[in-house]
């Protein structure tokens, strides 16, 4: 299995639609209907591609398979950092894709920026992610209470991070 990551063609917007449209996509981040106009312009302007938020697809031998993101936060001063996400279509999770997707997006972060820190965070009770987090060599710093309102309820969130020093995982295993 080839992974890698690269930017989003305008030919694959519907994938980012499914994910603000589709409550089956977004599986465990569905937090109701969202307008996708501005997608299309945001593409044209600058292929979701700064430094501030970029978004780019997960390829797995030549097949556009899900997404992932940085975005860039700051605690205190001078503390930036970047968290990620990622979102796999529905019929490719499982089979290992998530983790590395996230692992070599971190790798990307560290290579292209001056960041020590990079940060991603899941619902409590995805125990699915909290795993790949954990497998693509992040550590677990915490939950963060009522953090999220999803599905008719304020709900918990769970803290990873991983340190420019810390091991890279094995892609491999």
């Amino acid at each position: 299995m080839n992974i890698r990551l690269r930017p989003i063609r305008a030919d694959e917007l519907e994938i980012l639609h499914a994910h603000a449209q589709d409550p089956d996509y977004s599986a465990n981040t569905w937090t109701g209907f969202h307008s996708v106009a501005h997608l299309a312009r945001l593409h044209d302007e600058n292929g979701f591609l700064n430094e501030d938020v970029t978004r780019l697809m997960v390829d797995v031998d030549g097949e556009a398979v899900g997404l992932v993101s940085l975005s860039r936060k700051r605690h205190g001063v001078r503390g930036d950092c970047y968290e990620i996400g990622c979102a796999i279509l529905p019929p490719h999770r499982g089979r290992g894709i998530g983790w590395r997707a996230q692992a070599l997006l971190t790798a990307y972060v560290f290579e292209h920026f001056p960041v020590q820190r990079v940060e991603a965070g899941t619902q409590a009770e995805n125990v699915a992610e909290r795993k790949a987090l954990l497998k693509a060599g992040f550590q677990q710093e915490g939950v963060i209470r009522a953090a999220e309102f999803r599905a008719g309820q304020w709900r918990d969130g769970v803290l990873f991070s991983r340190l420019r020093d810390d091991p890279y995982p094995e892609l491999n295993n």
